[in-house]
């Protein structure tokens, strides 16, 4: 008793994994599952195609699903005894020897039937449904769009050309057959009609394939194509735009702006060299700085240490920009203005010590007289330039940067001392100031 509860235990068991399978599996289908086959079989296979569900002697209703193309099965089936005899749609079939067994050209089930009998008479039967499934799309779009050539469900190859700002199409697939599965850039299993993904796509300029398989279950697919054609880029502006001279950011004028293409930097007259940086607008585009390339890939670059014309001269600077899809460039100018040399060659201050000089100092006075008297036998003259750029000659000396040159003189009773100093501004002008200075007799 114990073993026969134990029999019936391990039977109930088979029975719920096999239902929970074809749950699983989303077949619909009835199965027929019996407790104890009274003449079963070994084995069973059906090319092309896969039971479902998987062979169990004890289950007798299965289902094939195989593509429309498909127009006959091969049946194979082994009874577990070997004097059983079988038939395979009324035909006498040698066990393990395969049967063809046409297809049905109109419907889309075929029905095949084995009937097995031992030598007592007693007969089982197993059923097979061979379901012919449809592996191609029924509507297949893509948006931004549209299809080139315009969707047909035997055409498997297409393409979309989208603007270069585009960075993602959606494309939503539906099967003919829900039975079918998708798979590839589109995913919808068994059951499932329609499939929808968003695509990322490369960068401008690029094309992207999007591949859709649709496959009758375990058998035949076709593969739908579609190659995405994202346009270069037409963009040919700035994004940024620098000049600097002895590592100081100098100012534009106007401001930068992507749509203004002219510029103008006012340098000081001893700058005589700028660096100009540029960045593109868009990586790919190819921009050339003076005599520098920038190529496609690289969002900025630089032109390094343009000499300038001399002082009081203009030098411009081309920045060109050319976009990925070709065409003309853009082209940006600055005119760098390198002031012209000061023109100052005046002193700042001018005196004689000991001394007073007459008249009182002006820039614009150039003669000047001091008396001193006999005890004063020498006297120190002192002088300061308005631009210490410009340059202190004559009795008194001070070079381009220095501001102020001093030098003392000997002075002899009853003969005037003149002292000339001239200064000569950065453009060459030049103005001589002198002081006559005179010692008392007595």
């Amino acid at each position: 008793m114990r073993r026969n509860l134990i029999c019936l235990g391990q039977r109930f068991v088979a029975v719920l994994i096999l239902a929970i399978g074809l749950s699983a599996y989303g077949c619909k289908d009835t199965v027929s599952i019996s407790e104890d086959v009274q003449v079963p079989l070994s084995s069973l296979t059906v090319t092309p195609g896969t039971l479902q569900p998987a062979f169990f002697s004890n289950t007798t209703s299965y289902i094939v699903d195989v593509s429309t193309t498909v127009s006959s099965v091969t049946v194979k089936a082994s009874p577990k005894d070997s004097t059983t005899t079988m038939t395979i749609n009324g035909v006498d079939s040698k066990p393990g020897q395969g049967r063809p067994v046409p297809l049905s050209p109109s419907g889309t089930t075929t029905n095949i039937t084995i009937v097995l009998t031992n030598q007592n008479g007693i007969e089982s039967t197993y059923d097979i449904v061979v379901r012919k499934v449809a592996n191609n799309l029924s509507a297949l779009s893509v948006n931004p769009g549209p299809l080139v050539p315009a969707f047909a469900a035997s055409t498997l190859s297409y393409q979309v050309d989208v603007g270069s700002g585009v960075t993602s199409v959606t494309v939503v697939a539906t099967k003919a057959d829900p039975r079918a599965v998708m798979s590839g850039s589109v995913n919808a299993g068994p059951g499932v009609a329609t499939g929808k993904a968003p695509i990322s796509l490369d960068g401008p300029g690029t094309s992207k394939e999007i591949s859709i398989t649709v496959a009758v279950p375990n058998g035949e697919a076709k593969i739908y194509t579609i190659t995405v054609n994202r346009a270069a880029s037409s963009d040919n502006s700035l994004s940024a735009l620098t000049v600097t001279a002895n590592n100081v950011v100098q100012p534009l004028a106007p401001d930068f702006n992507a749509s203004t293409l002219g510029y103008t930097v006012n340098v000081a007259n001893t700058v005589d060299q700028v660096t100009v940086a540029a960045t593109k607008s868009d990586l790919n585009a190819v921009m050339q700085i003076g005599s520098v390339t920038v190529p496609a890939g690289t969002a900025s670059g630089s032109a390094p240490n343009i000499p300038l014309g001399g002082p009081g001269t203009q030098t411009v600077v081309s920045i060109s920009v050319t976009a990925q899809s070709g065409g003309a460039p853009k082209t940006y100018t600055i005119t760098v203005n390198r002031a012209a040399p000061a023109s100052d060659n005046t002193l700042s201050a001018l005196t004689v010590s000991p001394g007073i000089l007459v008249p009182d100092f002006a820039p614009s006075t150039t003669t000047y007289s001091v008396d001193v008297p006999n005890s004063v036998d020498s006297v120190t003259v002192s002088a300061t330039k308005a631009d210490p750029n410009a340059v202190m000659s004559g009795d008194v000396t001070a070079g381009t940067g220095v501001a102020t040159g001093q030098e003392t003189f000997p002075l002899v009773p009853l003969f005037p001392r003149t002292v000339s100093i001239t200064v000569t501004a950065p453009n060459g002008e030049s103005k001589i100031y002198t002081i006559t200075i005179t010692r008392a007799l007595l």
